[in-house]
């Protein structure tokens, strides 16, 4: 199976085998590009990715050892993401499959990073609750079996990793802003700033970092905006955002009784938010399973894998182009649990 990643801003293709797991995994991410527009610019990316897509499929057949001709089919991400950069994608991908004479399928991006796990030498067993959080979504959901999921909690406004992204950028840290602010992080004094942790004074297991974000800005403008006020800051924000979702993880865990946790997507990667999910569900018997850190960010293993899992299920597209910005994970068919 042939996966290929092109929702935002890395272009990631890789192969893989049901009887020999993964083959080959090629990742391009174009951060350089961006980085002087301090975000990612939708015409740039899929321009980069029309570049980028053609040479590493024959990067990532190459790295497995196996010809174009052995494939049984291509999966692609289809959504949600850039509807310019998933177009680049879906357009290869289903193309590809037609000349081969093989199937494709479109992967639902959050179900690839949701099953990303599922790779690793220990792979959690069905059910389990998982906490998808990245630069696009912060999500908990239930998941009873592949395409067997319930959303318990969402961001009612700025994702996790948005808002990680846009509190680095506030106070002049370098893009990409998420991983520079977790490590700015380590040098402030957490007990300087206390920040509001957001709708944890409520029932629910909803999230909401925009006004986590404003606390911050406000924060930086009262200080004297010295190295040390920044690093303090940016400790403050990052306990804040750790604790609200270990507090949700919390309740999550009462409320469906689950005893495996699993993160992923971009923020899965922050080692505080690791730490401290641990650390739950070590108090509460279970344990947390993650994907390595390179397949916490957009990956071509995940969509591979995935694809492979729901073409084995007979599921796949027919002509058309599948491209969906939009597209909710309670929408997904469902594979059988034998399969």
């Amino acid at each position: 199976m042939l996966g290929i990643e092109t929702s935002c801003d890395e272009t990631g293709v890789a192969v893989y085998a049901g009887d020999r797991g993964l083959l080959g995994d090629a990742l391009y991410s174009q951060i350089g590009l961006h980085a002087k527009y301090g975000g990612v610019v939708p015409e740039l990316a899929s321009r980069d990715h029309v570049r980028k897509l053609l040479p590493m499929i024959q990067q990532a057949i190459d790295i497995s050892g196996i010809s174009i001709s052995e494939l049984n089919g291509v999966a692609y991400t289809a959504g949600p993401g850039l509807v310019g950069a998933l177009l680049v994608g879906a357009t290869a991908g289903r193309s590809l499959a037609w000349t081969l004479g093989v199937p494709a399928i479109g992967v639902h991006h959050m179900e690839g990073h949701l099953l990303a796990p599922m790779l690793e030498s220990d792979p959690p067993d069905f059910p389990f609750l998982a906490l998808l959080v990245s630069g696009g979504h912060t999500l908990l959901v239930e998941v009873d079996g592949i395409g067997r999921y319930r959303v318990l909690g969402d961001s009612v406004d700025d994702a996790v990793g948005e808002a990680f992204d846009k509190t680095a950028t506030l106070l002049g840290l370098s893009y990409p802003g998420g991983p520079a602010l977790a490590a700015l992080a380590l040098e402030g004094n957490p007990q300087r700033f206390k920040f509001p942790r957001p709708m944890t004074d409520r029932p629910g297991l909803d999230f909401s970092f925009s006004g986590l974000k404003t606390f911050a800005l406000n924060t930086w403008r009262e200080s004297a905006q010295t190295d040390e006020d920044r690093a303090d800051i940016a400790r403050a924000f990052e306990e804040a955002v750790v604790d609200t979702m270990v507090i949700k993880c919390r309740r999550a865990v009462a409320q469906t009784g689950l005893q495996t946790l699993v993160i992923a997507g971009g923020v899965g990667a922050n080692v505080r938010l690791r730490e401290r999910l641990g650390e739950l569900m070590s108090k509460e018997g279970g344990r947390v399973c993650y994907p390595r850190p390179e397949f916490c960010t957009d990956n071509g293993a995940m969509i591979a894998y995935t694809g492979y899992r729901r073409l084995q299920a007979g599921q796949h597209e027919g002509l058309s182009i599948k491209a969906m910005p939009r597209w909710s994970l309670e929408e997904l068919p469902a594979v059988d649990a034998n399969l």
